[in-house]
């Protein structure tokens, strides 16, 4: 199981809203798509995968990182399939430029804040360094992702350390993944309610192949909400442009997409571009400062690159165009269900400035749903 680690210097800052802990959308009857999920309905299902949390709490500092492994192994030594989708670009991630030339990921994912990039590069880059087996190696394509949580966090603070990072990196697991207020999506904020750490998976029928895609997201980003296509931001009076709600929706979403389905670079950046439909479909516009982007890998084994080879080519079995439209749905599903998880385990915060941005406010939101006949 996924461990996590608090860091508690200071005193906490959290205002809950509920006795009961919150629960997944699924918890609740909330059905979206119509594909079936893993046994974790997490980025996880995907063999191998790992994802690490440390979450910071302290004063005004709501913040922290999460990490994805793509595999448990020397990720530098034995690479993996990658590509990155950029749905808007006005955001920090780092290491895109040789993922997009060489269509390959050397080191875990990082997502953190925005001025805390560098920090997390810096890291990882110790991180790979120190591997056994890296003892000769020169250059690390570190890649991190952020979005901007000064709304809640004292971002200046620069809070996160490379102790943290390398931390995040150490406890990441397979199993459960924890959602909400946690890891990176600590003092995020998502269409004007707390946003956070969601994640979700799709399982493909065995006619389509049995593949698995598997989706994390870092919400903080703004809109008009949609759950299963019901107008739920709408009904709730709390949307973009609205009276209640007159912020400028930007923030950001990272997206992480991991499949076994043995896909080259090329049908992974198409991969990622479905995932960003998925952003769409829960009501999110990618407004100008939202800096949103998708990074998509396989983690099937025979596609892994290794660092040196003593052959000078390397033949792989990868997947017919004509079969990609079962993984393009699963995408989708997963990265929206993805979003609707991260808004409803994360917890209302009062944060930076004694500011409070209320969690989704669950009962009026099933009640929704079911006059629009969603659930039952």
């Amino acid at each position: 199981m996924i461990r996590i680690l608090f860091l508690t210097i200071g005193i906490f800052c959290f205002i809950f809203t509920n006795a009961q802990p919150r629960k997944r959308a699924r918890d609740y009857g909330v059905k979206i798509g119509v594909l079936p999920t893993g046994t974790y309905n997490a980025i996880t299902d995907v063999k191998g995968v790992q994802v690490g949390h440390t979450t910071i709490h302290r004063d005004n500092v709501h913040t922290g990182v999460t990490a994805i492994l793509p595999h448990d192994g020397n990720i530098f030594q034995q690479k993996v399939p990658a590509a990155v989708y950029i749905g808007n670009g006005f955001g920090k991630l780092a290491g895109t430029t040789q993922v997009t030339e060489l269509g390959n990921l050397e080191t875990p994912i990082i997502l953190t804040n925005t001025l805390n990039v560098s920090t997390a590069m810096d890291a990882v880059i110790d991180y790979t360094l120190q591997q056994p087996g890296n003892e000769k190696v020169q250059s690390v394509n570190a890649v991190v992702g952020e979005t901007n949580d000064g709304g809640l966090s004292d971002i200046r603070a620069r809070a996160v350390t490379k102790a943290d990072v390398l931390q995040t990196i150490k406890q990441a697991d397979t199993g459960t993944v924890a959602e909400g207020n946690i890891g990176a999506g600590s003092g995020t904020v998502c269409f004007g309610f707390k946003g956070g750490i969601g994640t979700a998976s799709r399982k493909l029928p065995q006619a389509s192949g049995s593949y698995t895609v598997g989706v994390l997201v870092q919400s903080n980003f703004g809109g008009v909400l949609q759950i299963d296509g019901v107008p739920v931001g709408e009904e709730l009076k709390q949307f973009y442009l609205s009276d209640q709600l007159k912020d400028s929706g930007d923030g950001s979403c990272m997206i992480i997409v991991a499949t076994d389905a043995p896909l080259d670079a090329r049908n992974l950046e198409r991969l990622a571009k479905r995932a960003f439909m998925g952003l769409a479909r829960t009501g999110g516009i990618a407004s100008n400062g939202s800096g949103d982007y998708v990074i998509a890998f396989s983690t099937m084994e025979s596609l892994r690159i290794p660092h040196t080879s003593s052959g000078k080519t390397h033949t792989t079995t990868l997947l017919l165009n004509d079969e990609m439209s079962p993984l393009f749905m699963a995408a989708i599903e997963a990265t929206e269900e993805a979003i609707i998880n991260s808004l409803f385990k994360a917890e209302t915060l009062q944060g930076k400035d004694q500011r409070t941005v209320k969690a989704l406010p669950i009962e009026e939101v099933l009640d929704i749903l079911k006059k629009h006949n969603a659930i039952k």
